[in-house]
């Protein structure tokens, strides 16, 4: 790749949208494509802004501290692609080594996680991670006696499986939701009875996040090896929660806006043990797609993001990032370390 940003339109017209792309260092492209949609995510930029980072500890393996540094590099807008080393290297430091692919969900899950960690003022790390927080009730009924263990939990990315024949987002979210017998060696212990009996096991939305990230598992591990399923997988550019998934919230669910709209996919191109990580992000301001590929970052359309739903040998999308269509973010105010 060449050392400087290349952004141009669909007709090769010379574009000035403040994105800058990122040098592929040492295998990193797919930190690369993550830093952007993190750039994208302007939630996260706001809360670091306001984080006074005299204090920070640890200097060279603070996450936090590198990712707010590089991202105030990325709103720069100029040419020149972003210094994002020393972020490389942060990471390095915190066992994510460079010369190794990674896979992204899992770097994502981490970042948030070190983030959440390392950061001293404790109520901004608790916003950060309030971002993509999705809580959820998971109820655990017993075939013997039928008592019911409910447990509440969050996580910050929805794993959704993806099937060797078609799919759609719909289908795999309601697939995540829906009911399991745990039977035999998977059987659950019952309070009630003392033993492990088999049982049903059920899980309910208690609130969604401002920033919803589902991971398409596209992944499977057989025999010793692990092979990437490449199977279309159509998702929409906007939708409503309340519409689609009608029968996955809890009693307690008390929010009314559950309408979502797409601003950024991470997309896997090649096979599992030898691949590529791009990115589609959506721009804040002029609300255009661009794709970004390391260094080079141009112009996109709706229509090119949907060849990512997937075929055989083509880039397929691997994480989708919803943004909760509410009025106005606002962090909260007088927040203290």
């Amino acid at each position: 790749m060449g050392s400087r940003l290349s952004l141009r339109d669909g007709h090769g017209q010379q574009q000035h949208s403040g994105m800058r792309g990122l040098s592929n260092y040492c295998l990193s492209c797919c930190v690369n494509s993550l830093l952007q949609t993190f750039s994208a995510t302007w939630e996260i930029a706001e809360l670091l802004e306001r984080w006074d980072v005299a204090g920070a500890r640890g200097d060279a393996r603070n996450v936090a501290l590198h990712l707010k540094r590089v991202l105030e590099a990325m709103r720069g807008g100029l040419p020149q692609l972003a210094p994002h080393r020393d972020f490389l290297h942060c990471l390095d430091q915190n066992r994510f080594r460079l010369n190794v692919q990674h896979d992204a969900d899992e770097v994502f899950l981490s970042i948030l996680n070190f983030i959440h960690q390392q950061m001293d003022n404790r109520v901004l790390a608790g916003e950060i991670q309030d971002l993509y927080k999705i809580s959820v009730e998971t109820h655990l009924q017993c075939l013997k006696c039928n008592s019911i263990q409910t447990e509440t939990s969050y996580m910050l990315s929805l794993p959704l499986y993806v099937k060797e024949d078609d799919n759609s987002l719909e289908g795999c979210m309601n697939s995540f939701f829906e009911h399991q017998e745990l039977k035999g060696i998977n059987s659950c212990f019952c309070a009630h009875c003392g033993t492990k009996n088999p049982s049903r096991q059920g899980v309910k939305l208690l609130s969604l996040p401002r920033i919803l990230c589902m991971n398409l598992k596209r992944f499977r591990n057989s025999r010793g090896s692990t092979h990437k399923l490449d199977c279309r997988v159509p998702f929409p550019e906007t939708f409503d929660f309340s519409q689609s998934l009608q029968d996955v919230f809890s009693e307690n669910f008390a929010q009314n806006e559950c309408r979502y709209t797409l601003y950024a996919v991470v997309v896997h191109s090649g096979y599992a043990m030898f691949g590529h990580y791009t990115a589609y992000v959506r721009h804040r301001e002029n609300k255009c797609w661009y794709y970004a590929d390391d260094s080079h970052v141009q112009q996109a359309s709706w229509e090119e993001v949907q060849r990512t739903y997937g075929g055989r040998h083509s880039r397929t999308a691997y994480m989708l990032m919803y943004r909760r269509d509410s009025e106005e973010w606002r962090p909260r105010p007088e927040l203290s370390g």
